[in-house]
């Protein structure tokens, strides 16, 4: 019974890899039941006895993307000593991990997304707990969110193909950023 549930497991995430596939290669539109039937190589009822619509599988890979972050996030935060700058460079250093990767398959996504509320649901949720954990730390009010927004805008705006900075334009930045964020004083200390 287990071994059975593993390989359906498995078969649920080979398909959110083919649809991950198909947004990298070609764009939301043409993310349909079908295509990624055929770029898992199973039948289209394989993928629906998984996914239900093509918006029950846009939520999954968006739901899976959440987790990435979240893990990629809690990863950096793990490697850091607690200080008011943690959270904000543990964003920062997965932001730079995958800003080179992520090249293709965001913007697909967030097209895709765009139109999806449970879909978006999760990315909301996630913002809203990544606001509440940076307000924890603030000693400035408002510092919190400006790194959050910047990292996002950062990514999001990479995404969308308003900029490809790489090389040392793209240290500068993050340097910055990792710069301003271990600047924060601890929330008992005073300003200067």
């Amino acid at each position: 019974m287990a071994k059975a549930r593993s390989r359906l497991e498995n078969r649920a995430e080979i398909i959110l890899d083919a649809a991950e596939a198909l947004l990298r290669r070609s764009g939301s539109r043409t993310l349909t039941i079908d295509a990624v039937a055929a770029e898992a190589g199973l039948s289209k009822g394989g993928v629906l006895h998984h996914y239900a619509s093509k918006d029950a599988l846009v939520t999954a890979l968006a739901a899976r993307k959440v987790e990435r972050l979240r893990a990629g996030i809690a990863e950096h935060a793990g490697a850091l000593a607690s200080s008011p700058a943690r959270m904000p460079l543990a964003m920062i250093g997965h932001a730079r991990e995958v800003y080179a990767e992520e090249c293709g398959f965001p913007d697909s996504l967030l097209i895709a997304t765009a139109e999806n509320a449970d879909a978006q649901a999760g990315f909301r949720a996630f913002l809203s707990e990544s606001l509440r954990d940076l307000a924890g730390l603030e000693t400035r009010p408002g510092a919190g969110a400006a790194f959050l927004f910047a990292i996002l805008g950062l990514m999001m705006s990479r995404s969308l193909g308003f900029h490809d900075l790489d090389g040392a334009d793209l240290d500068r930045l993050f340097g910055a950023l990792e710069a301003q964020a271990r600047a924060l004083p601890a929330p008992d200390a005073p300003e200067s």
